[in-house]
């Protein structure tokens, strides 16, 4: 009989501590991943997103380039190196009077899941302080950040005659 009382008030004490717990709320599920995007469709994304920066070269608006450049991307041209801070901030008093461009051989090469290497030819009609536009081969590295494709680095190659 001894032994039955210790035993229920052991059950009774173990009881009391459990019920004295706070419950817990159950992590709610993580929202599901993004399905990846196919490589025509984020060549055409990419593309989309190239066709915005050079319409807003043309127009001299800097938003675009706050938008899709990253915080430490690099720009090399003839002029040298900048970055994404000396980028946006020249839009407006950048010396190029642009009509019309084309753009056109878009190659996309994936690097990683996360990092896309894409290369194009570049054409614009107008000049830039007096000069004509040259012709050029351009090739931009974008990266994916936190579900964000952002341009990383952008080069240019003046287009050679033979």
């Amino acid at each position: 009989m001894k032994k039955l009382f210790l035993a229920a008030l052991c059950v009774l004490a173990f009881a009391t501590f459990s019920f004295a717990q706070e419950a817990t709320a159950s992590p709610s599920p993580s929202p599901k991943p993004k399905p990846r995007l196919s490589k025509a469709q984020l060549q055409k994304k990419l593309q989309a997103n190239e066709t915005v920066l050079w319409n807003a070269w043309k127009d001299k608006d800097d938003k675009p380039f706050n938008n899709f450049l990253a915080v430490d991307s690099v720009m090399v041209g003839g002029t040298g190196v900048a970055g994404k801070k000396d980028v946006a901030g020249a839009m407006a008093s950048v010396p190029c009077e642009i009509k019309s461009f084309t753009l056109s051989d878009w190659k996309l090469t994936m690097v990683d899941p996360n990092h896309a290497f894409l290369t194009y030819k570049g054409v614009a009609d107008g000049t830039c302080g007096g000069k004509p536009i040259p012709p050029v081969w351009a090739s931009s590295l974008w990266v994916n950040r936190k579900g964000k494709w952002l341009a990383f680095s952008h080069q240019e190659t003046n287009v050679e005659t033979p």
